[in-house]
């Protein structure tokens, strides 16, 4: 994160009202806060060096991540470096689907000059304060050229350092943008050999770091049909994923999942979901994070026009 964008996540976070706490304690806890707003899914300190790697959209400063994100999260383990278990073929005809669904979408001619909107809902854990519930829009500049802005707003919880407010964008390398995006292969096989390679060495498995590379860019995605359909089809070839039939994001949407779970059986129970409308198939986001919104806009602050 640079400077500019840490003062400006420091402006969004004064000093609590009164009672007031000891100001050590104030200390402790704005530093915690601090490093919960500039952390971004998928970094650790395995791959944080790693400068070649193209890094993850990151959907939520403030919320804990559906990926990122928002998006699939590095708790999303698929099976280590032993056997590699076939896909699932229901999986694999839904992921299929899907990507039929997306491919058919119209596309729309985007400009240099307008920003790709992405609005997200998901949570933040603040100990022992309880949960938040928070609404993020991000405008993000197409070329990646210019500064972006993150509106934060908490819809629900405790709000002790009145997190909701502005917040600028500065070039951020953990941000693939749009142009980026629509320079990928659409080819699945070779879409999937690109992810393939360039998360090699990073997540708790490869197979995860892959799927969270997926996942993060399936929001922007959208707006490009042939990648969204080519990014189903490269999650079809890893191995691990199963559908759940009754699923709902954290908005509380309902809809068909398609969860990517740990083949370790002492983790069993660490899974994410991607959620899809069970008629239209299209993306909610996850279990984690809700994709409330993508569309192009053309200048930052504005609806987009879609």
């Amino acid at each position: 994160m640079n400077p500019t964008e840490r003062e400006e996540l420091a402006r969004l976070l004064p000093s609590p009202g009164e009672p007031l706490l000891p100001s050590d304690r104030r200390t402790v806890l704005r530093e915690h806060l601090m490093r919960e707003l500039t952390s971004s899914p998928g970094n650790s300190t395995n791959n944080s060096t790693n400068n070649s790697t193209r890094g993850r959209r990151r959907f939520a400063a403030v919320a804990v991540p559906l990926v990122t994100a928002a998006a699939v999260t590095a708790t999303v383990l698929l099976g280590g470096s032993g056997s590699r278990p076939a896909p699932d073929q229901e999986a694999v005809d839904l992921l299929n689907r899907i990507a039929e669904v997306a491919a058919a979408r119209p596309t729309t001619p985007v400009r240099d000059d307008q920003y790709v909107y992405v609005a997200t809902q998901g949570t933040q854990d603040m100990e022992e304060y309880g949960v938040n519930t928070l609404r993020r829009e991000d405008w993000q500049p197409v070329d990646g050229r210019r500064s972006g802005l993150a509106r934060i707003k908490v819809l629900a919880g405790p709000d002790p350092f009145h997190q909701s407010g502005d917040m600028k964008l500065g070039r951020d390398p953990n941000v693939t943008y749009y142009r980026e995006l629509e320079a990928l292969p659409t080819d699945p096989r070779k879409l999937y050999r690109k992810i393939w390679e360039g998360t090699e060495g990073e997540g708790p498995t490869h197979e995860a770091a892959a799927l969270e590379e997926i996942g993060a860019m399936l929001p922007s995605a959208t707006l490009l049909p042939e990648l969204n359909a080519a990014l189903y089809r490269a999650a079809a070839r890893i191995p691990g994923v199963s559908v759940v039939r009754d699923a709902e994001d954290i908005a509380g949407r309902k809809g068909v999942g398609l969860t990517f779970e740990d083949q370790d059986p002492k983790d069993r129970d660490d899974q994410a979901t991607w959620v899809f409308d069970k008629k239209s198939l299209k993306f909610l986001g996850t279990d984690e994070e809700a994709l409330l919104g993508v569309g192009i806009a053309d200048r930052i602050g504005a609806a987009p026009r879609n």
